[in-house]
């Protein structure tokens, strides 16, 4: 792919994560994986430790970081490399994030797989599947709020983050609920 196409595609969530811790100051792979659990980020974007370095080099073969050795560390150490963004990165990370608050971008859950199959299954299972459903949520919910009040302070913006995901799992469990009771009033064709 040449290089120009490279840095044209949009970058993966994982990628425009990344790019953004990067892009407040310089880290290294370590220090990204404790503000990604410090912030409580992978409640919104999966991203694993493992992966860390992988996401760092594709940024890399696109030109929106650069990783180099701290000052003072000679070649045989295993000093950690340090990244930082590049100006192409800086742009990358303004046009990405003002696209992704603009655009709305559909997610799929699985729970619309499992409306759709809704015939294939009996009465009791199904119903009792949409209960099991509402207690994940509510379990969800207290546990994501639980991390939102340990985490504190934190900057506004991550405030919201956690508000935009307590409202999420608030509508579906909202929707969950109007669901099974429909459902449960309705004969059952087996």
């Amino acid at each position: 792919m040449p290089a120009r196409d490279l840095k044209a595609r949009r970058c993966t969530d994982a990628e425009l994560l990344l790019l953004g811790l990067v892009a407040e100051m310089p880290r290294h792979g370590y220090e990204l994986d404790h503000v990604i659990v410090q912030r409580g980020m992978r409640q919104w974007t999966p991203i694993g430790f493992s992966s860390i370095y992988f996401v760092l080099g594709k940024l890399q073969k696109r030109g929106f970081v650069i990783a180099r050795k701290p000052s003072g560390s000679r070649a045989s150490t295993k000093a950690r490399k340090v990244y930082s963004v590049t100006p192409a990165g800086r742009r990358a990370l303004a046009t990405q994030t003002l696209a992704a608050l603009r655009e709305f971008r559909p997610t799929y859950s699985a729970v619309l797989l499992g409306m759709i199959n809704w015939s294939a299954l009996t009465r009791g299972p199904a119903l009792a599947a949409l209960e099991a459903r509402s207690d994940a949520l509510a379990a969800e919910r207290t546990r994501l709020a639980a991390i939102q009040v340990e985490r504190q302070p934190l900057p506004d913006y991550v405030e919201a983050l956690f508000e935009y995901a307590l409202g999420q799992l608030a509508a579906e469990a909202e929707w969950v609920a109007r669901t099974l009771a429909y459902m449960s009033s309705k004969p059952w064709l087996e």
